[in-house]
This record gives C-alpha cells, structure tokens and sequence, in this order.
C-alpha cells in the first residue's frame, strides 16, 4: 500500500525546517525546550484540571503538561491531522494515553469546546498563521472558566509564544536574509519576489502583528493581569553549513532557498547569487534580528 503524503505543517515541522542537517536540530530543541518551561510556567492547575493546548504540533508543549502537571489532562488541537495522529502515538508509546484527547480544531474556531469549559490554554507559535487573531483570542477566552468568587477559585489562564517576524521586515534593500548582497542585488530582489508574493508582509498573518497587538487583542477579549515580556536579540547568525541553508523552510507555507532560486533564476544567476551569498553564510558574516513575546493573562 502506498503510503499517503504528509500535509505541509507535518513534513515542515517534523522535516523540511531543520534541512536534514542534525546540529540545526540539536540547536532547535535546546531553543525550544526552555520556551515551553516558560509557557508552562504561568500554569499552575489543580488536579482534575484539562489544559487545552492549540496549534499542538508534535506535542512540545502539551507532553511538557503532562510531564509537569502529573494530574491534569491535556487536550492535543490542530489543523493537521497528520501531526495529530504522530502525537497520538507518541502518548500510547510513553504510556499516557488515558490523560490525553486528540482534536482536530482552528485557533479561530474552538466550537468544539462549551463555554467556560477549560483551565487553561496554551499555543506556541500558532497565532502568526492565523489571519483571526482577534477572534482566536475571543475564543481562548470564551472556552476559560471564569473565577468562582464563592471558592475563590481563579479563573482560567492563557499562556502563549509567538516570534514578532516585524522585528526582523522589512530588510534594507540591500540585505538578504541579513546578509549584505548589494553585488547581486538585483539577483537577490528576484529570489526576494517570490517570497513575498506569497506572504506579503503589510498583509500575511506572519508578520502584521506586533507585540503591542497582542496586548490588544488580549485586553479586547475580556482578560484581565495581562502580562507580555519581550526578548530581543540582533546578532551573527547561527547557520551550521551553506547546505543546511539553501535546504530550510522558514515556514510551512514558503520554499527553501534552493526551490525559490530554481524558481526565480536561471542557471547563471544561480551560480552568480550562490557564489556571492556562499562564503558569507559560512563564515557567518550577516546579522540576524529575533524577537520572541510571551503573553500570559486571567480570565
């Protein structure tokens, strides 16, 4: 039986955003194991409680609840069907099946889930594909129970991650990728085209936010002690091989720098913009601009 092919949030997050080089993806789960400890920092659940966490993925932060919140059970939501059924057997391998629920569910559209059914819900770089935002987080607040003022009881809590790609865009005309390539710059703005005819950067849901917004979006919903903390960053970048780079999606919905190029150039212009970009990208002779925002807030 021929085996069907994995939807793009599958093959990008299990494949195509590490470009085959294994030290690309040693540095990504050391980046990423301590963003889930701080998501989950701001959860504190009492047994019996159901945590919710939306755009799961491979499951980084929803088996992180269940490793740190022993009694809770954990709700795996995603578009990717593909990425639900790997998550659900990754729970039956390390046993905790029976604590978990796998549902297929849109950010924007938590319908699935009564009303103030929820402790807590958790996303972690989930927003930036969601063009809703503001109806995502009426939703995150709809599904949180509210406090209880005869017990006392807290009401629900959200806790998210999401990269600030406006930080980073748009680049000086004669950068790519933070990389200097004024000599074939015209080269570069062709391989540039075809990344922003398919997300534009006014408009595509990646990069139309700023961490000021997420606050608003936050505040419009109803929460209350919001909390956002920004880290930024400006430094070389940490690309491990020319290979590697030419080899990685920067997300689901874009090619990798060898398929825009085959795409835009031809063969000279190829050789012409690799021969430029190569020694710069092995040397690490470019400049990369992160900014990363955690929102936490109370129903």
């Amino acid at each position: 039986m021929t085996q069907s092919p994995q939807d793009m949030w599958s093959q990008w997050l299990l494949q195509r955003r590490f470009g085959g080089d294994p030290e690309r993806m040693k540095r990504m789960v050391d980046f990423l194991y301590p963003v889930r400890e701080k998501i989950l920092s701001h959860v504190q659940l009492s047994a019996g409680g159901t945590l919710l966490d939306v755009g799961c993925g491979d499951g980084l932060i929803a088996f992180g609840a269940l490793e740190k919140l022993p009694a809770c059970h954990v709700i795996f939501s995603d578009i990717s069907d593909d990425l639900l059924q790997y998550a659900e057997r990754l729970a039956e391998e390390m046993n905790v099946h029976n604590r978990c629920q796998f549902v297929h569910a849109a950010a924007d559209d938590l319908s699935l889930f009564a009303d103030e059914s929820l402790d807590a819900v958790t996303t972690r770089s989930v927003l930036i594909y969601v063009a809703a935002k503001q109806r995502a987080f009426d939703e995150f607040y709809r599904v949180l129970r509210s406090p209880d003022a005869v017990s006392g009881k807290a009401g629900g809590v959200l806790s998210i991650f999401e990269p600030i790609n406006r930080f980073a865009y748009p680049e000086p005309p004669q950068q790519f990728d933070g990389y200097d390539v004024t000599p074939v710059v015209e080269i570069a703005n062709k391989v540039k085209a075809i990344y922003e005819s398919l997300q534009p950067l006014a408009t595509d849901p990646m990069t139309n936010f700023d961490e000021r917004d997420l606050i608003t979006y936050a505040e419009s919903a109803g929460f209350t002690h919001i909390h956002l903390e920004l880290q930024s960053t400006i430094e070389p970048p940490d690309d491990a091989s020319w290979e590697a780079f030419i080899h990685i999606a920067g997300n689901p919905k874009i090619p990798t720098l060898e398929e825009a190029m085959q795409q835009a150039l031809t063969p000279t212009e190829m050789e012409a913009f690799s021969h430029h970009l190569r020694p710069l990208v092995e040397a690490k002779q470019g400049q990369r601009r992160m900014a990363l925002a955690y929102l936490w807030a109370m129903k």
